[in-house]
């Protein structure tokens, strides 16, 4: 038989609680990158990682736009109608 663990502890089976940062947590996380990557590199840093940050939201939404119609129709059952093409007309000389 499995005993219980109380919530929180994480000795149960390798659970990891979640992850939540407070003030301290992230400061410590500051400095230390500071101490890595310098003063100079971090901007740069910041700079790229809201870019991909942003990158990865645009391409979601996009995706998510081309979805919409096809799910759409398939819901309704609705058809796509092939476009009428005409025979071009000539003029009489």
């Amino acid at each position: 038989m499995v005993s219980q663990v109380p919530f929180g502890s994480g000795a149960f089976l390798g659970y990891v609680p979640a992850m939540h940062l407070g003030m301290g947590e992230m400061l410590v996380v500051l400095v230390i990158a500071m101490l890595v990557f310098g003063p100079t590199k971090l901007p740069q840093l910041g700079n790229a990682l809201g870019k991909g940050i942003r990158n990865f939201k645009q391409a979601s939404r996009e995706d998510d736009l081309a979805e919409k119609p096809a799910q759409q129709r398939l819901r309704t059952g609705a058809t796509v109608a092939a476009p009428q093409v005409t025979a071009p007309e000539h003029e009489q000389v």
